[in-house]
């Protein structure tokens, strides 16, 4: 009887092993493995493969990085959205790509100069330079709506704000499963991996140097989804980030996006078939149209 009971026992603890296999360890906490880690895998083919840079840009009438473009887009299509985060000068956190409000609102001045109260007083402007109603929104607003409608956000934190600080905000709402982080160095990388080992995060490998560099790292592949740049990228790089189980996205945004304007969307089908997994672009409506028929 008593060999049965510590037979039962051994097994029981290596099952609550396995069942915590996505729990990560930290130093004040145990966190669950965000969805997005499970969700962005090699081996999946039902994530969003389309980003919508700034949240939507060159849209009549809805400003990039607003929260009434981001519902405008979601009711069309199917996406990852990447937003700007910066930091007002009371420490609220809102959505704004400039150091200035110069370009995107109807006021002027720098961000971190502004209280969030006079940041309201001045509306959203649309890339053709059209006023709108919209106001800058708070990250906080911004993420509840995603925990609503089930959006996943690539969050580019601005020089204005830490890491830390973009983090918190994110435990804060509770809001680690529509969230992935965006670095641009294997720095920052790390740091961020440091504060959030639970998050996915945007990883620059842009070739095979700066995927060697992340490799070397101690953070794990499952919690990188890899930007591959503005330009194409050699096939092998792709094709060594799949070996890897990461996937990728390529920036279309830019040069690749006029391309495809000028000579056809067809391009956007000859990039995924390249071995991109996902297109951070300008045009969301006909890349998405194009690789999702």
């Amino acid at each position: 009887m008593k060999r049965i009971l510590i037979l039962f026992l051994a097994l029981s603890c290596i099952g609550c092993k396995d069942a915590k296999s996505n729990i990560y360890e930290t130093a004040n906490s145990t966190l669950l493995q965000s969805k997005p880690i499970a969700i962005f895998k090699t081996g999946k083919t039902n994530y969003p493969n389309i980003s919508v840079h700034r949240g939507g840009k060159g849209l009549l009438y809805y400003p990039e990085n607003c929260l009434e473009t981001l519902q405008y887009v979601s009711d069309s299509i199917v996406a990852i959205y990447e937003v700007d985060v910066a930091q007002t000068k009371d420490g609220q956190l809102v959505l704004i790509h400039d150091n200035s409000i110069n370009r995107t609102t109807t006021g002027d001045g720098l961000v971190k100069d502004l209280n969030y109260a006079e940041l309201k007083n001045f509306n959203l402007v649309d890339d053709y330079g059209n006023t709108t109603n919209f106001k800058i929104p708070l990250f906080s607003e911004v993420l509840e709506w995603c925990k609503t409608k089930g959006v996943i956000l690539t969050v580019d934190i601005k020089r204005s704000v830490s890491q830390e600080t973009v983090i918190n905000a994110i435990r804060d709402a509770k809001a680690e499963d529509t969230s992935i982080i965006i670095t641009y160095d294997v720095e920052q990388a790390k740091s961020a991996y440091k504060l959030a080992p639970d998050l996915l995060l945007s990883v620059s490998a842009r070739n095979h140097k700066e995927l060697d560099r992340l490799l070397a790292t101690n953070i794990p592949t499952q919690n990188m989804l890899a930007f591959t740049g503005t330009r194409l990228s050699s096939v092998s790089l792709y094709q060594r980030l799949h070996n890897e189980n990461i996937l990728c996205m390529l920036g279309t945004l830019g040069n690749l996006d006029k391309q495809a304007k000028a000579k056809g969307e067809h391009l956007y089908s000859n990039f995924k078939n390249l071995g991109v997994d996902i297109l951070a672009t300008d045009r969301p409506f006909m890349a998405y149209n194009t690789i999702n028929k």
